[in-house]
């Protein structure tokens, strides 16, 4: 199974200046996308990550594990969570779900997971290039939106969300590209660990615990001794 590049060829993607439209290789439905691989395959979003999801929720459910970075190191090792791609703008947020309630904050996480799953699924793939906004960072935003019930009219939940977006993104910016869905969902999660321990007082597990990419072998444009999960230059 190819867990890099095209899903149908194995050929790299390309991405575009402009989007046009595009037709699904799988499912056969036409959207606007920037994203195809070298051949004119593909994949959309929907697609890409569908058995990738049936994991992350699976996984979340069942673990009883108050870290974050080990619950989503977990789903990564899942051949259907692909080395890059939309599923990352869910297992984030989920993970981080899961960990909060192992913790003992009080939310129903089945319902959570399901509100995690429909609103990280409209972050689409190459988010973080193509409108300067890192898909992992916003599942952060909506792990913290979720967890205080937040919403536009909402006052100090409507703030605590975007302050972790934001600091999630400083994180991830911190280190020049090219992307990495991985490295960016760890930064995240970093992130996100403190942040509620310090404004939700629940007490997640992790934060200092070394973190040791497995998956530079499986990134063509790994930035090598540049990433702080991996500690020599590929």
């Amino acid at each position: 199974m190819n867990t890099e590049n095209c899903l149908i060829c194995g050929k790299p993607l390309r991405y575009l200046k402009d989007q046009k439209e595009m037709t699904c290789a799988i499912c056969g439905n036409v959207f606007w996308s920037n994203a195809q691989c070298e051949e004119g395959h593909f994949v959309c979003d929907s697609c890409h990550q569908e058995k990738g999801l049936e994991t992350i929720l699976s996984t979340c459910l069942k673990t009883e594990s108050k870290k974050p970075i080990q619950i989503a190191q977990a789903i990564m090792e899942d051949p259907y969570i692909y080395m890059h791609g939309p599923e990352h703008h869910i297992l984030v947020g989920a993970s981080l779900l899961a960990a909060y309630r192992n913790a003992g904050g009080k939310i129903d996480l089945k319902s959570c997971l399901e509100e995690m799953i429909k609103r990280g699924s409209q972050v689409p793939g190459g988010f973080c290039g193509l409108w300067g906004c890192c898909g992992a960072a916003v599942s952060c935003g909506i792990y913290a939106s979720i967890v205080t019930e937040a919403t536009p009219l909402s006052d100090k939940a409507w703030s605590l969300s975007q302050r972790l977006t934001a600091l999630a993104l400083e994180n991830i910016a911190a280190y020049d590209g090219p992307r990495c869905c991985k490295r960016d969902s760890f930064l995240s999660i970093l992130s996100a660990i403190e942040f509620t321990r310090r404004h939700l007082n629940v007490e997640m597990e992790g934060s200092g615990d070394a973190i040791a990419c497995m998956f530079s072998p499986r990134n063509e444009q790994c930035i090598g001794g540049r990433c702080p999960f991996l500690g020599t230059e590929r």
